[in-house]
């Protein structure tokens, strides 16, 4: 029988790859706690009109990349496909709109039906960070410099570039969607397919479009920050001075875009050139209107993500889960001993193995492979003399104590 693989677009999470992934989240966790985003989480699948109604039925990630079924009841299902709409949504049914502002942590898994390459695979994890409920430019800045501060924490800022964009108000934007519109219908057959889709559907996409048949077209194509208005050229002012007051770095992409309407005003990304063309690490922005369609009342929202797997391809974090002690099982009488003492051992934080092997010197051996500073050997003289022979795994050295002051000595030794 041909052995059982992972479905295409999955990966198992073996220990190292998990222990680099629970790296980066535990410092995501500890960086968004300096900035106030609490830890919260929504279920992993949600309604299907969560994401289709402020995504669009016609939108790449509702037509091509989600995961939606029927359930039994016949009720129409979706693997979430991201996490802001899910916590948008768990914000107005938990009754929060009352008490804003709110600022949520998430971190979990998103599922998208792309071709599978390194940094994109159809299950794949993301943290991320929600600031709803003011429309000040100051919470954009502050919702950057936690992701820049994340960055400088796993030791990557310096292989990350930090673009911006307006993308202004719905004022700016519909001024700019009519002319951009009348631009690229004069080169609508020389469009890639999915550009040609977008031009009717959705233009503002377009340019941020990665074929090559469109880069060309839209290089002289008119710039969204030619038609902002007053109030948006300041919101994006200030947000740069703050981040420049901050001393954090920054370049203007104008092709920088969200093509979505509820997105407004700052867009950003974080982008590196060392994994290949999957270059945004992070990436957020504005979303003022992503609340009333959800059925919440008109709130203000701003918020990042990031994709766990790509961080982990960057940060140069290699250390090997290791053991503290080996508990050696000399003979068979000792077993009952043994087993009751490493779980001693446990109980004051220390990871403990019991080696199990034919011979002595094959659990000796093992405990040397697990990384033990410590063997503490027991067998049935050492049992009828309560006592325990430590083995320094490093130097040799090995030593005779009383059993009753093992515990002790190897937290001493170990924790000092």
């Amino acid at each position: 029988m041909k052995p059982m693989q992972p479905v295409r677009g999955t990966a198992d999470l073996m220990p190292r790859q998990k222990s680099q992934m629970n790296f980066v989240v535990e410092k995501a966790i500890m960086i968004a706690g300096r900035y106030g985003f609490q830890s919260m989480e929504t279920p992993i699948f949600e309604f299907t009109e969560v994401f289709s109604r402020p995504l669009g039925e016609s939108s790449d990630v509702v037509a091509k990349e989600t995961y939606s079924f029927e359930d039994r009841g016949g009720t129409s299902l979706t693997l979430r496909p991201e996490g802001t709409a899910s916590v948008m949504r768990a914000l107005i049914s938990n009754g929060l709109t009352q008490t804003l502002p709110q600022k949520f942590f998430y971190s979990g898994p998103m599922f998208r039906y792309e071709r599978p390459q390194k940094g994109r695979m159809r299950q794949f994890h993301q943290i991320g960070c929600e600031f709803i409920g003011t429309f000040e430019p100051l919470a954009d800045a502050e919702v950057i410099s936690c992701a820049a501060h994340l960055l400088l924490e796993l030791g990557i800022l310096d292989k990350c570039k930090l673009y911006l964009n307006s993308l202004g108000d719905a004022e700016s934007r519909d001024k700019y969607r009519s002319v951009l519109i009348g631009y690229l219908k004069d080169y609508s057959a020389s469009l890639s397919k999915d550009s040609q889709r977008r031009l009717a559907l959705n233009p503002l996409r377009i340019l941020d479009s990665k074929a090559i048949e469109d880069r060309e077209i839209i290089k002289n194509a008119p710039k969204l920050n030619e038609f902002l208005t007053v109030n948006s050229k300041e919101h994006f002012k200030r947000v740069t001075d703050a981040l420049e007051k901050s001393l954090i770095n920054w370049q203007l992409d104008t092709n920088l875009v969200r093509g979505l309407d509820y997105y407004s005003h700052t867009a950003f990304e974080f982008v590196t050139d060392a994994l290949g063309s999957q270059g945004t690490v992070i990436g957020g922005g504005r979303y003022d209107g992503l609340s009333s369609m959800l059925g919440g009342p008109n709130i203000g929202a701003v918020g990042f993500a990031a994709g766990v797997e790509r961080l982990t391809f960057l940060i140069e974090k290699t250390e090997e889960f290791k053991y503290d002690v080996a508990v050696i099982i000399a003979d068979d009488e000792a077993s009952m001993d043994a087993f009751a003492l490493a779980q001693k051992l446990r109980s004051v934080g220390l990871k403990v193995d019991i080696p199990f092997a034919s011979q002595l010197g094959k659990k000796l051996k093992r405990a040397n492979s697990l990384g033990c500073s410590l063997s503490l050997i027991i067998g049935k003289d050492e049992i009828n003399s309560n006592t325990l022979q430590i083995k320094f795994m490093e130097s040799g050295e090995q030593k005779k104590i009383a059993k009753s002051e093992a515990v002790a000595f190897v937290e001493r030794l170990l924790k000092s």
